[in-house]
């Protein structure tokens, strides 16, 4: 199996085409979020601000301060920590709206969550990523390395999520008929680009990423159960009820690693650790969240069954 820190000697190369659409890519993901964001989807701001902000902090700034405790526990390679910071520090996911349905959890909450962690992530995102692999030793020297200038990234980054967002947004609201046509043809639009972006960037170097993948499985199943707990945690501190427990939950674990896999990519040098993280997590993330919404239905189920046995003895 591939020791995890042959990885840090792999970076994933992209053609001159394929390196002109990355800003494409990013523009692309971020307006077919933007046009699924309504205004009534900020409504938990004003009925509960101070659960949802706290709620928002957890996503926002809780998960990524966790994910550096784990990285120091942890100590792995620096393009695996990277890796892990990346996806720590992008927005949730249009995914945690489905598990949230199916588990039968706030999807009002979730939805609002989603919508807020995506407005904010054109600044949030890529001063996030600086912040905290700032705060890691290994980290901050490949950031160095890599000659990461701080201002020019967080304003390109910023202008390339930021003007899709907007314009998504927009469209959304003028002409909702319009939005709710595109949004299956964006949405197959973005995957496809992703997908020929992941294949064009695995050239050369597919065998290896997938051996260095399997070997750091561990630490991403490790991670997003932290997260998962976080979000539990959050929501318990935060004294949200049951089905809001559940939002919280799946919320804070799933994040759009798509969006953090651009991001590297496109900016942070295409590192093969954190590439194979990202990539990872964003598979692992399904599983668990499919697998997580199923056992809350079945939870539901257990108890239903469990007080419907009185009453029919009583009867």
């Amino acid at each position: 199996m591939t020791d995890p820190a042959s990885l840090d000697a792999v970076q994933l190369s992209l053609g001159p085409v394929f390196q002109s659409v990355l800003p494409v890519s990013l523009a692309v993901i971020m307006f077919t979020v933007a046009l699924s964001l309504r205004v009534d989807d900020f409504v938990q701001v004003i009925r509960r601000p101070v659960r949802f902000g706290g709620a928002a902090l957890t996503q926002i700034l809780l998960l990524p301060m966790a994910t550096l405790a784990l990285v120091m526990v942890l100590q792995p390679q620096p393009s695996i920590a990277l890796g892990m910071i990346v996806v720590a520090c992008c927005p949730g996911g249009n995914m945690s709206n489905f598990f949230t349905h199916l588990g039968r959890g706030d999807t009002a909450l979730s939805v609002s969550l989603t919508a807020t962690s995506s407005l904010l992530a054109a600044l949030a995102t890529p001063v996030s990523i600086l912040f905290w692999s700032g705060l890691y030793g290994p980290t901050r020297e490949l950031m160095d390395a890599l000659d990461v200038d701080a201002v020019p990234f967080v304003l390109q980054t910023m202008v390339i999520l930021a003007l899709p967002l907007a314009a998504g947004m927009y469209l959304a609201s003028r002409h909702a008929g319009l939005a709710r046509r595109l949004r299956p043809f964006m949405s197959m639009l973005a995957m496809v680009i992703l997908v020929l972006i992941i294949l064009g960037s695995l050239a050369g170097n597919a065998d290896l990423l997938l051996m260095g993948a399997i070997a750091i499985l561990p630490t991403v199943i490790m991670h997003n159960a932290m997260a998962l707990l976080l979000g539990y945690a959050a929501g318990w501190a935060l004294r949200f009820d049951a089905r809001g427990r559940r939002a919280m939950t799946i919320e804070v674990g799933i994040q759009n690693s798509g969006l953090g896999l651009v991001i590297l990519l496109g900016a942070l040098g295409g590192l093969g650790g954190a590439a194979a993280v990202i990539a990872v997590w964003g598979v692992w993330h399904l599983i668990s969240g499919v697998g997580l919404a199923y056992g809350f239905r079945l939870t539901d189920h257990w108890r239903k069954k469990k007080t419907a046995v009185p009453a029919s003895r009583g009867v």
